[in-house]
């Protein structure tokens, strides 16, 4: 006789605890599939807009009553020296991966939900059902959600498009002491990239880079490549030279594709960057797929409850909330992203925003939402 869960969440990153969460709050069965430990670190800004704090507060997370890193202001440096500044219309905080994702972790397992270490080999859908495969079992559930991040297996066996294409684009995080202001998350441009400095939890700086392969690859590693690069940015080379790093080397990550995908496959919900890879110059990913979750599992409840009466009216649904939260933020980001990789473009936008200081509080207005709104 086979089991069924009443959901199944492949992968355990943000988007998908934060559902596991959600939904077994709300009494149902949940079994998320995640094939590494917690707690982890892993190639992120670490950076979230406080739009995501009266969310946090409905799923009871007692982590709030001491926020690790307040931040408030946010700083853009080109690689000619200049220089702009503004003050964040919601503010924010830093928190690393390594501890959010542990934290959600460890909410979700006294929620009941049951957490796999097991990698998804297949998901297949048929009369109306969802069936799972790991190496070890196959899992069952009339709804799935699809939580596996940037770039996965299951998009290939899913066959999605942006999986078969080349990207550009690599990213490299690290941990380090030093001395940054606290209250400011700062992007630094850099031929070929940029860089995002914030401070996270213990006073530790989060240094997380985003940056083109064909420039990258005429480097023989890392340091190399950020003496020869980065360090033409005189703001990004000062934080480097006066910080010192806390891994044993800076963890990366390659293919990164910022493709538009579609938020339902094969009839999985995405959520997530599995729905659309948040792209950094958004500088709020991490609210981002948060706030996917909450509406993937509003919509589940209600089509589990027969207020929605059917799975194709489940699937339009989420396919327009999320065009409606996301869409014109992911544009915007990829916007931003080939200015800041044109130096006579970043070189027009830093004069625009020097004779309107204004502009800048008003592109990153474009690029966060409001706060979520719970029910």
């Amino acid at each position: 006789m086979k089991t069924k869960q009443d959901v199944i969440i492949t992968g355990g990153g943000l988007a998908g605890l934060t559902a596991a969460i959600h939904l077994s709050k709300k009494g149902l069965k949940i079994t998320l599939i995640e094939k590494s430990d917690y707690p982890r670190h892993k190639v992120c800004g670490e950076y979230i807009s406080n739009e995501v704090l009266p969310y946090f507060l409905w799923l009871e997370l007692d982590f709030l009553q001491s926020i690790p890193q307040q931040i408030s202001s946010f700083e853009f440096t080109t690689q000619n020296g200049k220089i702009a500044r503004t003050t964040l219309p919601l503010g924010g905080f830093g928190i690393s991966r390594y501890m959010l994702d542990n934290i959600l972790y460890e909410k979700a397992i006294s929620n009941g939900c049951i957490i796999l270490k097991e990698t998804v080999t297949d998901i297949s859908f048929e009369n109306d059902e969802f069936s799972v495969k790991t190496p070890n079992q196959t899992l069952y559930s009339k709804l799935v959600l699809g939580a596996f991040g940037k770039r996965s297996n299951i998009d290939q066996f899913l066959r999605r498009g942006f999986i078969t294409k080349k990207s550009p684009w690599l990213a490299v995080k690290g941990h380090y002491s030093g001395t940054i202001p606290n209250d400011q998350v700062a992007l630094h441009n850099f031929n070929g990239g940029y860089c995002g400095v914030s401070k996270v939890e213990n006073d530790i700086i989060n240094i997380c880079y985003l940056a083109d392969y064909t420039t990258f690859k005429k480097y023989k590693n890392i340091e190399e490549y950020q003496k020869n690069v980065l360090y033409k940015n005189k703001q990004l080379k000062s934080v480097f030279e006066n910080s010192t790093l806390l891994f044993d080397k800076p963890l990366t990550i390659s293919q990164i594709s910022f493709d538009k995908k579609q938020p339902v496959e094969n009839h999985i919900l995405m959520i997530g960057d599995s729905a659309g890879l948040i792209h950094p110059m958004c500088g709020n990913g991490m609210a981002m797929a948060i706030h996917s979750a909450k509406i993937a599992s509003e919509l589940i409840l209600e089509y589990l409850s027969e207020e929605i009466t059917s799975r194709s009216i489940l699937e339009k649904k989420y396919t327009t909330q999320w065009k409606k939260h996301f869409e014109k933020r992911l544009i915007m980001g990829r916007l931003l992203s080939k200015i800041l990789t044109n130096k006579t473009l970043t070189n027009l936008l830093v004069m625009m925003i020097a004779s309107m200081p204004a502009l800048l509080s008003q592109i990153i207005k474009q690029t966060h939402g409001k706060p979520i709104e719970v029910n």
